[in-house]
């Protein structure tokens, strides 16, 4: 998608240059998972909107991505970022704690039955 500049989410994350391909994948994944959620493409500004229109590409209703979306995105980024993985071990083993917004928070809205 890549409403969001690198540079900006690089910032967010006080992130390393040698971790840039690495957030740019957590970013793609950010952006997805909130145009999965909003069900609706989101766009930098109006010339990328504009372009992914006349494309037949954008969807329905799309729109110009808004400060709101943006810092949604980067509290996904950071979340991702900060935890790479779906738990979280404490002290003992009985205190393993599965995080909210693991993968399955990024793959539920893929998912074609809705099965056990």
């Amino acid at each position: 998608m890549g409403a969001i500049d690198i540079t900006l989410a690089m910032q967010h994350l006080r992130a390393e240059v040698e971790d840039q391909a690495y957030v740019q994948v957590l970013l793609s994944a950010a952006e997805d998972s909130a145009a999965q959620y909003l069900q609706r493409q989101f766009y930098a500004d109006s010339s990328a909107l504009e372009v992914a229109v006349l494309g037949g590409t954008a969807g329905n209703d799309p729109l110009v991505i808004t400060g709101s979306i943006v810092a949604a995105c980067l509290l996904t980024l950071g979340h991702l970022y900060a935890n790479r993985e779906d738990t979280v071990t404490g002290i003992n083993v009985a205190s393993v704690v599965q995080l909210p917004m693991g993968s399955r928070t990024l793959l539920h809205p893929y998912r074609v039955q809705m099965g056990v």
